[in-house]
C-alpha cells in the first residue's frame, strides 16, 4: 500500500510539472499574482475572480503540490469540462494534460 501510494503521488506530481510546462508553452502562465481577495474566492474554480488559467496556476497546482508534499492523495476531480467550457478548441495540449488528471483521479478513486 505504501509503495502504491508513493506511485500515485509520483504520477500526480509528474502531471503537475507537465501542466505547468504546457501552460508556459501555451503562453497562459502569468507572471502577475492575483490579489489575496481574488484567491480567496469560494466559488468553484474561483470563477468570480480568476480566469480558469489563473485558477490552475495559483490555486489548483499549489494545492495539489502541497498535498503531494505531505504524502496525501488528491481528492476526486473532474476539471476537463471546465477547460472545454472555457477554452473550447483552444489550448488542446493543456486540455490533454488536464484530461490525464481526470483519468488519474478516476484511477486513484475508482
Amino acid at each position: 500500500m505504501i509503495r502504491e501510494s508513493h506511485n500515485i503521488q509520483h504520477r500526480g506530481a509528474a502531471l503537475l510539472m507537465r501542466l505547468k510546462s504546457v501552460m508556459i508553452t501555451a503562453d497562459i502562465w502569468s507572471s502577475q499574482m492575483p490579489s489575496a481577495q481574488a484567491l480567496a474566492s469560494q466559488q468553484p474554480f474561483a470563477c468570480d475572480t480568476l480566469t480558469f488559467e489563473q485558477w490552475l496556476q495559483f490555486i489548483f497546482i499549489p494545492r495539489l503540490d502541497a498535498l503531494f508534499s505531505r504524502g496525501e492523495i488528491a481528492p476526486p476531480m473532474s476539471i476537463l469540462p471546465m477547460a472545454h467550457m472555457t477554452w473550447g478548441h483552444d489550448h488542446q495540449v493543456v486540455q490533454a494534460v488536464i484530461s490525464e488528471f481526470d483519468e488519474w483521479s478516476k484511477t486513484v478513486h475508482g
